[in-house]
């Protein structure tokens, strides 16, 4: 949420901060998470670890990053090459955040399959996960708009959450390596 919170910053200098601005990035932002809940979700059936589940935030991780390197070049591009700033906007919103934002989307059904031990309780698991899931976005949105935007440029934000996804990434893969513990599938079976 952070980060889609501060597309509406990113994109102002360019195509302005209108409703259909909010509306290119939400349209986005809500296609690209359908997209990773997909994904996330087909990958979660497939021999599921803690490696895994890490690769996928230093993944993230890393397709925020162009996000700070490369924004202003590429929304000067679209801005002079589509006149209309409804569908430059929607241009730019893909160009950014399209692909950081699917590979974030698989988090949260990866995380789902993770903690899911028996399938009486998958749906009090999964419960659970999007109610801290949803809280811990309303935080991130609340502290980002009312506090780091005062104290931050835009871009050390994003890098911020860049690194801390990788970081995220690096404990997960770190943990696993060294508590190598079997996941259950939901039939019973274990997996190594």
């Amino acid at each position: 949420m952070g980060i889609e919170l501060l597309g509406g910053r990113i994109l102002a200098p360019f195509f302005g901060s209108s409703v259909h601005i909010w509306g290119s990035i939400i349209t986005v932002f809500m296609l690209s998470l359908s997209f990773g809940y997909l994904i996330g979700g087909k990958l979660s059936t497939k021999n599921a670890s803690l490696t895994r589940y890490g690769l996928i935030f230093l993944f993230a991780g890393v397709t925020v990053l162009p996000i700070v390197l490369w924004s202003g070049p590429m929304m000067e591009f679209i801005f002079l090459n589509i006149e209309d700033s409804r569908y430059g906007s929607l241009t730019a919103s893909m160009a950014l955040f399209f692909i950081p934002t699917i590979i974030l989307g698989m988090i949260s059904p990866y995380s789902v399959r993770l903690l899911v031990t028996d399938k009486e309780r998958s749906g009090q698991v999964a419960g659970v996960l999007y109610f801290v899931s949803t809280l811990g976005s309303a935080l991130g949105t609340i502290i980002t708009s009312f506090y780091f935007v005062l104290f931050f440029e835009v871009n050390a934000i994003i890098l911020t959450f860049s690194l801390a996804l990788m970081i995220f990434g690096i404990i997960a893969i770190t943990f696993d390596k060294y508590s190598r513990k079997p996941v259950n599938d939901l039939s019973g079976a274990v997996h190594e």
